[in-house]
């Protein structure tokens, strides 16, 4: 039997940010510039300099990784969900929840005409 992973995207990701990057460093300032710089091993004015983009430094995929373990912000990841899988989730998300009303409308209709309900194997 698979699992089955369900997220609830947070609304306005894409409007508020242009690009990971601007989602990362907004987290990373939410949650305090030096504390962050110290959980990833980096100096804050490295740390900075990387988040701004404006310098030969770049925040990695593994500086991205680290981020996320130690600071437990999942934003980048909705962000990227959002971003290339947000029509195709949305339309799954509504198909699931679609299939669940539908089965206790079944459950309802089975009780009302009296029928027993079938063994679980």
């Amino acid at each position: 039997m698979s699992a089955q992973l369900t997220l609830e995207l947070q609304p306005g990701l894409l409007d508020r940010f242009s690009n990971l990057r601007e989602c990362v460093t907004a987290g990373v300032y939410q949650r305090g510039l030096k504390r962050v710089a110290m959980d990833l091993d980096k100096a804050p004015g490295n740390l900075s300099r990387e988040l701004g983009g404006e310098s030969d430094r770049h925040f990695s995929v593994e500086a991205l990784e680290r981020y996320i373990q130690t600071q437990g912000d999942l934003t980048p990841i909705y962000y990227l969900i959002a971003r290339y899988m947000g029509d195709q989730a949305a339309a799954e998300g509504a198909t699931l929840r679609r299939v669940e009303g539908l089965m206790q409308e079944v459950a309802a209709l089975m009780a009302q005409s009296g029928a027993k309900k079938p063994a679980r194997r």
